[in-house]
C-alpha cells in the first residue's frame, strides 16, 4: 500500500531533498545537489519566490520507506495575472512502480481542482530559472547542476497516466576545439560599428553586482515572448544574484551596451561542477567546499547558461560580440568541452545562431544531443 504524507518542517524537507541521493546512489551520471542549499529553496523566509507562489511537498511511502516525492506548485503571477491556469509539479522522483507515481500526480491533481486550475505540467520548477523537463534520451551523459537527471522509466511512467509531451528542450555537448571563430569574429567587429556598441568584461565578482538588476530586466524582456515564460520579480534578483553569482567566474560573464550605456545583451557561462558536487556528494564540509572552489578555477567543461538579447537588437547578430567574447575567454582558460543548456525548441532566434556560429563547426561526430519533456499535461477532470 502507497502512502502519501506531506513533508512538513525541517526534517520533513530534508527526507524530501535527500531521498534521491538514495533512489541515485551509485550512478555515475547523477549530480547531486548541496543539501543546505536545496533545503533553502524550499524555505519561504528564505526564498522570496514564496511571496507569489505557493509550495507543498510530497512523500511517498511503501512499508515504512520513502519511495518517491513530488512538490506541488502554483505561481500566482502565472495564474492570476498572465490568466494560465496551470498546476505545476517538479522535484519528482520515484521508484520503477506506477503506483507510486500514480499517488504522487494524483495528489498534485487534487491540489490543482482545488484551485480550479485547468492543466498540470512539470516536471517544472517556480521560474524559467529552475530545472526543468523530464529526461527522455541521454541518460549515459553525466547531467549538470542546473539540470534534473532521472531514471530512463520516468517518461513511460507520465505516458502511461495519460500526459503528453507540451515542449521539448535540447542539450547540446561538443568540443571546444571545433569551434571555428573566423564568422564571428569578424561580424562582431561590424556589428558594434553599426550600432554603436561596446562590449564590457569583468574580472571581479563585486564589479558585476552593480549591473545585476539591468540583467535580470533584461532576461524578462528578452524572454517576454516565449510560452510558460513568468518573469523575475524585484525580489527575486536579490536571491538569484547571491545564489548564482558566487559560483560563477566573472570573466565568463559578458555584457554589451548601446552608445546610451544601456545593456541590451549579456551571456552567463559557468564551470561545469558536476565531477565536484558528486565528490562533495551534498555536504559543503569538510571538503566538498574545496571541490566546487577547485572545479570554479581548474574545469575545463563550460556550461552555456544563459543568454540574453533585448527585443530591438534580436536578430541584429549581437550574438557575435557574445560568442566573440566567450571564446576569447574559453581559450585563454584552456576549456576542452562546451554544453549548451536545454534550450526550448520553439526559441528560434537561439536555435538559428547555434547552427550558425556554433554547430555548424563541429564535427560529424557531435554535438551529442539531449532531448528533454518538459511540459506533462493532463486535464485534471481526465483523472477522475
Amino acid at each position: 500500500m502507497i502512502e502519501i504524507r506531506e513533508a512538513i518542517g525541517k526534517k520533513g524537507i530534508k527526507d524530501f531533498v535527500c531521498f534521491p541521493f538514495s533512489l541515485y546512489k551509485d550512478n555515475p551520471y547523477w549530480v547531486p545537489p548541496i543539501i543546505k542549499d536545496e533545503m533553502e529553496v524550499f524555505d519561504p523566509s528564505i526564498n522570496p519566490v514564496f511571496k507569489t507562489a505557493q509550495a507543498r511537498f510530497f512523500l511517498a511511502y511503501m512499508n515504512g520507506k520513502i519511495v518517491g516525492r513530488v512538490a506541488a506548485m502554483i505561481n500566482w503571477i502565472e495564474v492570476n495575472e498572465q490568466k494560465i491556469k496551470k498546476m505545476r509539479f517538479g522535484w519528482m522522483d520515484f521508484i520503477d512502480n506506477k503506483e507510486v507515481s500514480k499517488a504522487l500526480i494524483e495528489k498534485v491533481a487534487a491540489i490543482g481542482r482545488e484551485h480550479e486550475l485547468t492543466y498540470m505540467e512539470g516536471p517544472v520548477g517556480f521560474s524559467n530559472l529552475d530545472k526543468v523537463g523530464c529526461l527522455i534520451e541521454g541518460f549515459d551523459h553525466i547531467g549538470t547542476m542546473i539540470t534534473w537527471y532521472n531514471h530512463p522509466y520516468y517518461a513511460a511512467h507520465f505516458e502511461s497516466l495519460g500526459f503528453v509531451k507540451e515542449k521539448e528542450y535540447m542539450e547540446n555537448i561538443f568540443p571546444f576545439s571545433n569551434i571555428d571563430p573566423s564568422l564571428f569574429n569578424k561580424a562582431q567587429e561590424l556589428i558594434k560599428r553599426r550600432y554603436k556598441l561596446r562590449a564590457l568584461n569583468f574580472t571581479k565578482t563585486k564589479d558585476i553586482l552593480p549591473y545585476a538588476d539591468k540583467m535580470f530586466d533584461l532576461f524578462n524582456e528578452s524572454y517576454a515572448n516565449l510560452s510558460s515564460f513568468v518573469p523575475i520579480t524585484e525580489v527575486q534578483k536579490s536571491f538569484f544574484t547571491k545564489r548564482y553569482l558566487s559560483f560563477i567566474n566573472p570573466e565568463f560573464i559578458k555584457f554589451v551596451f548601446d552608445e546610451e550605456d544601456n545593456l541590451v545583451a549579456f551571456a552567463i557561462l559557468m564551470p561545469s561542477f558536476s565531477k565536484a558536487l558528486q565528490r562533495a556528494n551534498g555536504r559543503l564540509f569538510p571538503f566538498g567546499l574545496f571541490h566546487l572552489l577547485r572545479a570554479r578555477k581548474k574545469s575545463k567543461d563550460i556550461i552555456f547558461y544563459l543568454i540574453g538579447v533585448h527585443p530591438k537588437y534580436q536578430n541584429k547578430g549581437l550574438t557575435a560580440i557574445l560568442f566573440h567574447e566567450c571564446w576569447i575567454a574559453c581559450n585563454k582558460r584552456g576549456i576542452e568541452k562546451c554544453i549548451r543548456t536545454p534550450e526550448l525548441e520553439e526559441n528560434i532566434a537561439i536555435k538559428i545562431y547555434g547552427v550558425l556560429l556554433i554547430q555548424k563547426y563541429t564535427s560529424a561526430e557531435g554535438p551529442i544531443k539531449k532531448p528533454y519533456k518538459k511540459s506533462l499535461i493532463e486535464k485534471l477532470s481526465g483523472f477522475f
